[in-house]
């Protein structure tokens, strides 16, 4: 065996030699730069493994790689190793925007590239980076002369999962992630959406996702055996998993490690493994507040096509243009303004360019312009992506004609072609051409209904949000949310990226929303948010998005003295830390922007009573903090209104104690004086 040194940032770590020493070329580890994880590659009888220790614990046991070709041998054993190549790394680098602009990437590399033994031999290249935070791995098909156009039937990856944790997880789904997490055993986890968050009888913290999914299938987890995932693939509609042609690399398959569920929400792993930025000059790329003309419609007191209820007409969007202006509210989302939803679930129902008969766009672009606010364009498919293509470079060359530098995408409904899916490799393709084609003409995006996140955001900054989460909307229309549910965001979807939760509805029981006319439940009465006001405060905090909406009616804003927190709020945040936290129980989230902070607490259906110590603020400078809190009286199902508003001074060597009603919450707004 081989041992190199890649050209890195900082010298070979002593350990990493130490950790090649005595091995045969078929048993080869490397750890974290902490030492803390060791992951141990294996080549038994010409077939590739892996297993994972985190300090004492096994996490993962012997684990298969591999795939199953079509049409051709399958490349899962009768493999020998050419070379391996052990290399550290560790540079700070810079986010434009984030949860945390500065980032640290530090880890350790192994490289190990096999050949097949048959008589026309196949290469295949695996790449384990170890970070203190948790481990990846990738395949790489190299340029070679035996394999050239292939088609991936199956991944053999395994994750054979030590010991039976408690899992929290959604049920897989090729089209939709909009569901609500389930806690149970592992071996009841069957077959699962990532990421998936568990928890061991040690309290270590894992969370097994996908990063930098680029031209390939998403990836779902389906159990063989108890407690061993194997990968399964999104197919396409003829049941090919992923078509491609070497050289290529597959995506990484993430293992999130913490000590608590804290620092697994602080992690920035799934951040770098992605590639740098392909923007050169992402100055146009601002994080913003926005309000919009979508919640109406939810409710049934509005409807997205022209007629007496349209949401989206002139007078409604200059409306919000104002309050907007007003409140210090960069942008408005405006649903319904073209041409095409009274045509829904039909094919080439859409027309991205046109408006409805009641809407004046360039009017409108206008008026937005000259009040300082952005209008964030609104881009429905109803999943027909044949002829969202059509329209989409006409489209984007129209906003960036009217200053709309903003889109919100959605793919409701099922895909055209029929038989693709959402989360295919069909559609990675698509989501991906969209982003950088916004990108040409400096527009962020929104994506609804999209493939999950898997850190391309650091490559395609202006990647800057996307739903694939249950969202606010369900409370408009079924049973809701419940308040287990955003305490739950954070340590499962949230760990792939921003998300656009859409939180902040004040009319908490939809008491004064106008009148409501059914059109996705029968049963209106059942419908409510599902939590205190003060929770929804917090929320702004806690389910973190870069483009970050109060989702409610601006009348339900106007002269409330609680708004006055999203008022104040800075979506541009430059540091974020998690307080405390344990997944689908509570959180409390504070992050920094400029000089000032913000903190958001919840729970979930118990009430708490904890002390957080004030130590992230800025030593020997003093602070007026905002307290937005739940009343003593407090409660999400009984009195979900009643809420506080505090001033005190405070600095870094105070504390605070936390007090949340049953499904409350708590948003402090700290000002550096």
């Amino acid at each position: 065996m081989k041992n190199s040194v890649g050209v890195m940032l900082v010298p070979f770590l002593f350990f990493c030699l130490m950790s090649c020493l005595n091995q045969t070329t078929d048993d080869i580890s490397v750890s974290s730069p902490d030492s803390a994880l060791k992951l141990k590659f294996h080549l038994k009888e010409g077939r590739p493994y892996y297993e994972l220790m985190y300090k004492s614990d096994t996490l993962i046991n012997l684990s298969a790689l591999g795939f199953e070709l079509k049409e051709q041998p399958a490349m899962k054993g009768g493999f020998k190793i050419l070379d391996t190549e052990i290399s550290s790394h560790n540079e700070n680098w810079q986010m434009p925007w984030g949860q945390n602009k500065r980032i640290v990437d530090n880890h350790n590399l192994l490289k190990v590239e096999l050949q097949e033994t048959s008589e026309n031999p196949r290469l295949l290249t695996l790449y384990f980076k170890i970070f203190n935070d948790g481990a990846a791995f990738r395949y790489e098909f190299p340029e070679q002369k035996n394999l050239k156009e292939f088609v991936i039937m199956d991944e053999i990856t395994e994750f054979n999962i030590n010991g039976n944790p408690d899992t929290w997880w959604i049920q897989a789904d090729y089209d939709t992630y909009e569901k609500l997490y389930q806690k149970t055993t592992l071996h009841d986890a069957l077959w699962v959406a990532t990421p998936v968050t568990m928890k061991t009888v040690n309290n270590t913290h894992v969370s097994i996702h996908e990063a930098a999914l680029t031209d390939y299938a998403g990836m779902t987890l389906k159990q063989t055996r108890p407690g061993v995932y194997k990968s399964e693939l999104v197919p396409w509609a003829n049941g090919d998993k992923v078509r491609c042609s070497a050289p290529m690399k597959t995506p990484w398959r993430t293992i999130q490690v913490s000590p608590n569920a804290a620092e697994l929400v602080e992690s920035n792993m799934i951040l770098n493994l992605n590639e740098p930025s392909k923007i050169e000059d992402p100055s146009w790329i601002q994080p913003m507040k926005y309000i919009g003309i979508w919640w109406g419609m939810h409710l049934g007191t509005e409807i997205w096509h022209a007629g007496s209820r349209h949401g989206a007409t002139t007078q409604n969007t200059m409306d919000h243009i104002d309050f907007a202006a007003a409140h210090n509210v960069q942008a408005v989302v405006v649903e319904g303004w073209n041409a095409g939803w009274e045509n829904w679930g039909g094919k080439d129902a859409f027309d991205h360019v046109t408006p409805a008969r009641d809407y004046d766009l360039e009017k409108v672009a206008a008026y937005a312009k000259e009040k300082g606010v952005m209008i964030i364009g609104h881009h429905e498919t109803g999943g027909d992506i044949p002829a969202y293509e059509h329209y989409v470079d006409s489209a984007f060359k129209q906003c960036d004609k009217l200053g709309i530098h903003a889109v919100k995408t959605g793919y409701a409904g099922g895909i055209y072609p029929r038989g693709e899916h959402h989360h295919g490799q069909f559609m990675v393709r698509h989501y991906r051409k969209i982003v950088e084609l916004a990108a040409k003409y400096h527009i962020v995006l929104d994506a609804h209904e999209p493939i999950k996140p898997t850190g391309i955001r650091r490559t395609w900054p202006n990647m800057m949000t996307r739903e694939g989460v249950r969202g606010m909307e369900w409370n408009a229309w079924s049973e809701g949310n419940p308040p287990s549910h955003t305490v739950t965001i954070p340590f499962t979807r949230g760990l792939g990226g921003p998300t656009d939760y859409t939180p902040g509805t004040f009319d908490l029981l939809f008491k004064d929303c106008g009148k409501r006319v059914p059109w996705n439940t029968d049963r209106l009465e059942i419908t409510r948010t599902h939590s205190t006001l003060a929770k929804q405060l917090a929320n702004f905090v806690i389910l973190y998005s870069p483009l970050q909406m109060a989702s409610d009616l601006p009348k339900n804003y106007e002269g409330h003295p609680a708004f006055q927190f999203f008022v104040d709020f800075n979506a541009d945040v430059d540091e974020s830390k998690i307080l405390n936290g344990e997944v689908g129980e509570y959180i409390t989230t504070v992050r920094r922007a400029g000089d000032n902070w913000y903190l958001g607490s919840a729970t979930n259906e118990k009430e708490r009573d904890f002390k957080v110590d004030l130590s992230f603020l800025n030593p020997g400078s003093k602070y007026k903090a905002v307290v937005y809190k739940d009343a003593p009286d407090s409660d999400w199902k009984t009195n979900p209104y009643a809420y506080e508003i505090d001033e005190i001074e405070v600095d870094a060597a105070a504390s605070i104690e936390i007090k949340l009603a049953p499904g409350g919450g708590q948003a402090i707004y700290f000002v550096k004086l």
